[in-house]
């Protein structure tokens, strides 16, 4: 090849390579390594919301699929917990219904970066004798029972029989978001002897014991038939009414990093909220936080 043929052919590989580095407004936006598939490595320490913990086992199982070089080690113990935690640096993610704010000092919050990753929709839900009953209830009967005003289920339309609140601790921000949508901020009563931020364990307690009230996130009860969900003025806490608005007790889902995020924590945190993980939220019980119609 004389030296004009190879200096043409040179010059057009060239041009070809500036293209497809330098793309129009509508191309697409940088991926990062989870996304393009290439692998990463490293270890991911999270904890906080129990509400999200499902989803967030969920997304590390698909993640570490593939990429089998990252451990990622997962706990629940509450929002308040998992914020205290990622602001300390003891984990690398605190997982959070509420905004970092609601939970600590002012200055402690400020050193977190928030990653919306979802919709959490938090329902009522009773004891079958009395979920079966008690279809729906108004925001001044719920305050009037959580708060122990009402004790009795016939006094709000149920049988007549004790009502047995399972009650969340002050750490948990479940609670914390029930208590402002639902309850307008009244003080939950306390039961010590049946007080959990273990999902899993609020939803057998109220399974077991007739009279028993409580309230979990949405995703805890995808083919749950052991316990029944109570409407609230009506509206039953579905996704489509979390969307469009009618259901009242919803809040983001939010994974902190203390400063940004990187490497393994930014892959797993950039895999939850790719468009690859998206089809499998509402899967869960969990809401797309782009559907919302109220923001």
């Amino acid at each position: 090849m004389n030296l004009k043929k190879w200096m043409a052919v040179a010059l057009s590989g060239a041009a070809l390579v500036a293209a497809a580095g330098c793309g129009g407004g509508d191309s697409a936006p940088a991926k990062s390594a989870a996304a393009s598939g290439s692998k990463v490595s490293g270890q991911v320490t999270v904890s906080g919301s129990s509400a999200l913990l499902p989803l967030a086992k969920d997304a590390a199982a698909k993640f570490k699929a593939k990429n089998p070089d990252v451990s990622i080690t997962l706990n629940a113990g509450g929002s308040g917990t998992g914020l205290k935690q990622v602001a300390e640096g003891s984990v690398n993610i605190g997982n959070s219904d509420v905004p970092a704010e609601k939970k600590l000092p002012a200055d402690k919050a400020k050193g977190l970066v928030d990653h919306k990753v979802c919709v959490l929709t938090v329902a009522p839900v009773a004891n079958k004798d009395i979920g079966d009953k008690v279809k729906s209830l108004t925001k001044k009967q719920l305050q009037d029972v959580f708060t122990a005003k009402v004790t009795n289920w016939k006094d709000v339309g149920g049988p007549d029989e004790p009502i047995v609140l399972v009650t969340r601790p002050t750490t948990s921000g479940t609670r914390a978001l029930f208590t402002e949508l639902a309850l307008a901020g009244a003080e939950e009563a306390s039961n010590k002897s049946l007080e959990t931020d273990d999902s899993g364990t609020l939803i057998q307690s109220i399974a077991q014991i007739k009279g028993a009230i409580g309230y979990v996130a949405l995703s805890y009860l995808v083919n749950n038939k052991d316990v029944v969900p109570i409407g609230i003025d009506g509206v039953a806490p579905t996704l489509e009414n979390t969307y469009n608005g009618k259901y009242p007790v919803w809040g983001y889902e939010h994974m902190y990093t203390k400063g940004e995020a990187t490497g393994a924590v930014k892959a797993y945190i950039d895999y939850v909220m790719s468009d690859e993980y998206g089809v499998e939220i509402e899967k869960q019980g969990y809401g797309v936080s782009s559907k919302m119609k109220k923001k």
